[in-house]
């Protein structure tokens, strides 16, 4: 109860510290969005593919906004400035930004994808563009391949994806001898080849269950099902309130959780899982396996493992952001989904209530107003959301910098070290020397760490 009040203090102290800005950038990027949009949707109208290559943007838009508000928060944030203090340049404060525009782009596009906003915004744009397509159409002006206005499994999308993801490799790689301003471009190859990677996931993924579902052996599973659901009636019942439940309790449960992710990916990693040493695993298949990739050229080699390193890294603050949040705790991270769960409610509540509260109206009122009357709620609810999730981070820092502390307090008494401390050695040393000219940069940590968007 104490972690969650912490929680709910810290989220109450950024929302009235930080409430301006975070509604200034969030209208900022719906009005962003909703123009580039309408530019892809006419570019869509004449090229399926350039109208596509500029969607992504829009997404882009979303979560520079997201980056921003994140950061913006970081100075109310006690646990957090506690181990990584905040910069007090500008270059590094811009590094810092870039940094975490970067490493958020992967799990953000899979949120994105994941809860339908990136369905939206497709419909969006191909609403857009089969508009001037047929508008075109009627009057016989001169149209492209846009007519729908999106892209679908081909030569070309895979080739996109391939292109963009080495051009954005090689930018990686060369950055140091490039301009500044050539960030911009990696961060828009970097969105490009993710969301092209998604749509062809997505094909695949669709046209597989498609045809599992079409296979005999389904069919032969449903009628089995519906033969034993009319012969025992309470099986039907129970079969589908699993369902029902399996659906509700997967929505509240993991959406909370993904917001936490993605902000314990931009603001970085304070608890850096242990190393796992990987020189065992697979076996007798393992170790053939890498004897023969240790017979490879060692320019290959090489190559293969820019390119894996590549890979693995854009998955890597994923998975140590879901470390951290399992060392926390399912009291602290179960409190903080009952927090997201009631804000959720509310936000329904005001779904419902304010467009009743305009009172009975022409249905021209309706078609003129009805998007900024819709849009009142997610305005009011988003900077509470953003702000309660910083809390739920901080308060995640916060539980574990108190685990460790009574480790070494336990310690100290005992005159031997916890087995906690033991457990996390070099934790100590990162939670409290993090930012401190004292840290010794040779020092080898596997505890606490900050990533890249908070140094």
């Amino acid at each position: 109860m104490t972690d969650l009040l912490a929680v709910l203090r810290t989220a109450g102290r950024l929302l009235w510290r930080h409430w301006p800005v975070l509604l200034a950038l969030y209208l900022g990027a719906i009005l962003v969005r909703y123009g580039v949009i309408e530019v892809a949707g006419w570019v869509g109208s004449y090229s399926a593919v350039a109208g596509s290559l500029l969607l992504p943007i829009a997404i882009l838009v979303r979560l520079v906004a997201l980056v921003a508000m994140f950061l913006v928060l970081r100075d109310g944030m006690r646990q957090l400035r506690a181990i990584a203090p905040l910069p007090t340049d500008g270059p590094t404060r811009r590094r810092e930004f870039f940094d975490a525009l970067m490493v958020g782009i992967l799990p953000f596009f899979a949120f994105y994808a994941a809860w339908g906003y990136l369905r939206e915004d497709a419909v969006a744009y191909s609403l857009r563009a089969l508009e001037l397509s047929t508008g075109r159409l009627l009057t016989d002006e001169a149209r492209g391949d846009g007519v729908g206005g999106m892209v679908t499994v081909t030569p070309l999308t895979v080739a996109i994806v391939v292109v963009a993801f080495a051009l954005r490799w090689l930018l990686k790689r060369h950055r140091d001898r490039l301009p500044r301003w050539f960030g911009f471009i990696a961060a828009y190859l970097e969105a490009v080849w993710v969301y092209f990677a998604a749509i062809v996931i997505s094909d695949v993924v669709g046209s597989v269950t498609a045809w599992v579902g079409s296979r005999q052996g389904m069919v032969w599973l449903s009628d089995i099902r519906s033969l034993m659901e009319s012969v025992f009636v309470p099986l039907g019942w129970l079969w589908g309130a699993t369902d029902w439940l399996l659906g509700e309790a997967g929505g509240i449960i993991l959406l909370p959780i993904a917001w936490l992710t993605i902000a314990g990916v931009l603001y970085g990693q304070v608890v850096a899982p242990q190393a796992i040493d990987t020189t065992q695993l697979g076996g007798e298949t393992g170790r053939r396996i890498r004897t023969r990739y240790g017979s490879l050229p060692a320019r290959l080699r090489a190559r293969l493992g820019d390119i894996w390193s590549e890979l693995i890294s854009r998955f890597t603050p994923i998975g140590n952001a879901l470390v951290l949040m399992w060392r926390a705790g399912p009291v602290l991270i179960g409190g903080f989904v009952l927090l997201y769960t009631l804000l959720l409610w509310v936000q329904g509540l005001l779904e419902w209530a304010i467009p009743r509260a305009f009172g009975p109206q022409p249905l021209s009122f309706w078609f003129i107003n009805d998007q900024l009357i819709f849009l009142i709620a997610p305005v009011l609810i988003e900077p509470v959301r953003i702000a309660l999730v910083a809390g739920g981070y901080d308060g995640v820092i916060g539980r574990l910098r108190g685990r460790l502390a009574g480790g070494e307090t336990d310690a100290a008494a005992s005159g031997s070290p916890s087995p906690q401390a033991v457990t996390d050695q070099g934790s100590m040393t990162a939670l409290t020397n993090s930012g401190s000219p004292g840290l010794d940069a040779s020092q080898t940590v596997n505890g606490p760490d900050t990533s890249s968007a908070t140094r």
